[in-house]
């Protein structure tokens, strides 16, 4: 890794990490990690329409219509979708709409609420 920027320390954010045999440690609070499994971790990072990052159990809100398939009427703009879960693919969020039922969104038509 010494060939590149360290990555900061996920847990305080501190620029100032350096490199331990293996392992990377921040000297502001301690922390050592294994930069191989945070790299992995990040790669997972969903984030919203603002680039907020998204975590299971969040609420977000639809940010425009969105027409669902074999319903009647579109999900409108401004629902508020409660207890998401994250999932990998192009529909990456898994949720419970009311009047509508389970359904997967593309985290780029929601925002945290």
């Amino acid at each position: 890794m010494s060939d590149q920027t360290l990555p900061p320390c996920p847990k305080c954010h501190s620029e100032y990490a350096y490199e331990n045999g293996f392992q990377l440690v921040c000297p502001d609070c301690g922390f050592e990690w294994d930069p191989k499994e945070f790299a992995a971790a990040d790669e997972n990072i969903v984030k919203d329409s603002n680039g907020n990052i998204l975590q299971n159990g969040d609420t977000v809100i639809v940010i425009k219509d969105l027409p669902v398939k074999g319903a009647p009427k579109p999900i409108k703009a401004g629902t508020k979708v409660k207890n998401i879960r994250l999932t990998d693919g192009e529909h990456n969020i898994d949720c419970k709409i009311d009047g509508f039922g389970a359904m997967g969104l593309k985290s780029e038509f929601v925002r945290k609420a």
